[in-house]
């Protein structure tokens, strides 16, 4: 008797770990509940502005939103030789236009998100129009190296409302605006390599998410410096998703 009491705890005990590990693992995917393990922060209407403000790290994010690609070479050569993953946000007609180096960009391992199809402002369109910016970019980029951009994308110009970040999040996208607008853009108004590097670094913080660009000629001449300097006030310097 002593015996089958022994047999019936232990068979009980084991019924109840199967039952555990069923609810804790198996059960959530069922219902659809397992994040991403490759982008752990969801889509929603709650937009990014920083990162980490509890580490003393910041983000370059790169966007791809014109016709130039001028700094693209530099930038991942900088990327490189610090050993710093990168974050591009392409648009679609850029994937489309320059295939060879988005296939460059995701093989050196850096991270590539949606910067709409015709770098439109959202404000101006309607939902169906902001849904097609979206997917359409994303079809690029799946059919460019197989990967899908969501979770995340940047509005071009920084134009977006709450009705804008609503559709986004309704099409499983989550707006990444910046923290500090490094200004490269502006070169062609005169903007200079020296003004844009103070501007970076006499704003450093911790969570910082940086505002550059690949089409100007700025951003790969100044690159290595900021990194450099950066690293030497003690930051490490992170990709989105790594950062936020």
């Amino acid at each position: 008797m002593t015996k089958k009491i022994i047999y019936a705890g232990i068979a009980l005990a084991v019924l109840v770990v199967i039952a555990a590990i069923f609810i804790f693992t198996w059960w959530p995917a069922l219902q659809g509940n397992i994040p991403s393990t490759n982008h752990p922060h969801p889509a929603g209407t709650t937009e990014i502005t920083h990162g980490d403000t509890n580490k003393k790290q910041v983000i370059f994010t790169f966007d791809a939103g014109g016709t130039l690609i001028t700094s693209a070479p530099q930038i991942l050569a900088v990327l490189a030789k610090h050993h710093v993953t990168g974050t591009f946000f392409f648009t679609g007609k850029m994937i489309e236009a320059h295939p060879n180096l988005v296939k460059e960009i995701v093989a050196a391992g850096h991270e590539i998100f949606s910067h709409t199809y015709d770098h439109l402002d959202l404000t101006t369109l309607s939902d169906a129009q902001i849904t097609t910016e979206l997917s359409k970019t994303e079809s690029a980029l799946m059919a460019a190296t197989g990967l899908s951009p969501k979770p995340y994308f940047r509005a071009p110009y920084g134009a977006r409302n709450s009705h804008v970040l609503a559709v986004a999040t309704q099409d499983g996208y989550r707006s990444i605006y910046w923290t500090v607008d490094a200004l490269d853009w502006e070169e062609p108004q005169g903007e200079t390599a020296t003004a844009v590097q103070s501007r970076i670094l006499s704003s450093l913080a911790p969570g910082n998410i940086y505002l550059m660009h690949i089409g100007d000629s700025i951003t790969g001449k100044i690159l290595d410096a900021v990194f450099t300097t950066i690293e030497s006030r003690g930051y490490r310097i992170v990709s989105l998703t790594q950062g936020i």
